[in-house]
């Protein structure tokens, strides 16, 4: 089975797909992001790097930092971390209001908005610099320095108000420990990071490896964790869509409205897929169908 000859008709198929839907315009700096491009990126569990398209183009990683975030949030904090976030799917949007108030402020799970903002409130806890400190765990996965963008990190602080109102009813509640702004300004800072396929691809290997990095070996988190943060993303990391997505992929993933998608293979590789075009529920249309034919012709389901 060539890897690279599968990514790469997987391009060609899903060429007609790509610039359908809309790109995430409610985020002004992400509005003038060309939605005509598709990249696609593989790396396996020894070392090997096959990549198609757009694959080394950065663009905005959004919501695939949440899972980055949790790591370092379940590494500090352990079971505790389940007492103040669920661990179920939330069946409602990403940034929904509604069930964060019927649920007296504790967030479904840790993969919508208002879970991540929880998470970059126990980051504060943990940490003196926590930018610095996720900013520094990609770079110990890929070798290279990421950076944030000022201009999507402004733009999503000007027009964050669910956010906003998110962490300020989960602070009314109790359930947020630090100044509403001073979590927020993590938030918005952590989804702002930039990234391209192969990077991503790299930064995720760990969790096809047991918890370990390819090649290397160094255990990042363990193989208990690694599982664990595999399920929240199998039945919570692509929104609203994470059960049709499950059905149709059957991969762990995690999505983020830059167009991103990130989905694990366990025990064999990492994949990431972008097209900034996104469908109803804020995944990327090409992408997503690029990982359906992933799946489909290798046969590299979980399932």
């Amino acid at each position: 089975m060539s890897l690279q000859s599968i990514i790469d008709d997987i391009a060609a198929e899903v060429a007609p797909l790509v610039g359908q839907g809309k790109v995430a315009d409610y985020i002004p700096a992400l509005a003038c992001v060309d939605p005509c491009q598709f990249g696609m990126a593989i790396y396996t569990k020894d070392g090997q790097i096959y990549q198609t398209g757009d694959a080394q183009t950065s663009f905005s990683i959004q919501s695939i930092s949440k899972v980055l975030g949790l790591t370092l949030a379940i590494d500090h904090h352990g079971r505790q971390l389940w007492t103040r976030v669920g661990l179920e799917p939330s069946g409602d949007p990403f940034n929904s209001l509604v069930q964060l108030e019927f649920e007296r402020g504790v967030p479904r799970n840790p993969l919508i908005n208002a879970g991540a903002i929880l998470v970059a409130d126990t980051l504060l806890e943990a940490y003196d610099e926590p930018l610095e400190q996720l900013l520094s765990f990609i770079e110990q996965q890929t070798g290279s320095e990421p950076t944030i963008d000022s201009d999507v990190a402004e733009s999503e602080k000007a027009t964050g108000f669910r956010n906003e109102a998110m962490a300020s009813l989960m602070k009314s509640f109790g359930n947020l420990q630090h100044p509403v702004d001073q979590v927020l300004d993590v938030y918005f800072k952590q989804c702002s990071i930039v990234s391209t396929c192969v990077q991503l691809a790299q930064t995720f290997g760990f969790l096809a490896c047991d918890g370990c990095q390819p090649v290397s070996g160094h255990q990042v988190v363990t193989s208990r964790r690694a599982r664990r943060i595999n399920a929240l993303m199998l039945t919570c990391g692509t929104y609203d869509r994470a059960g049709e997505f499950a059905f149709e992929v059957g991969l762990p993933a995690k999505s983020g409205v830059g167009g991103g998608i990130v989905a694990i293979v366990p025990n064999q590789m990492a994949i990431c897929a972008w097209s900034p075009a996104l469908g109803e529920s804020g995944n990327s249309v090409a992408a997503t169908e690029a990982l359906r034919l992933f799946t489909q012709r290798t046969g590299l389901s979980i399932f």
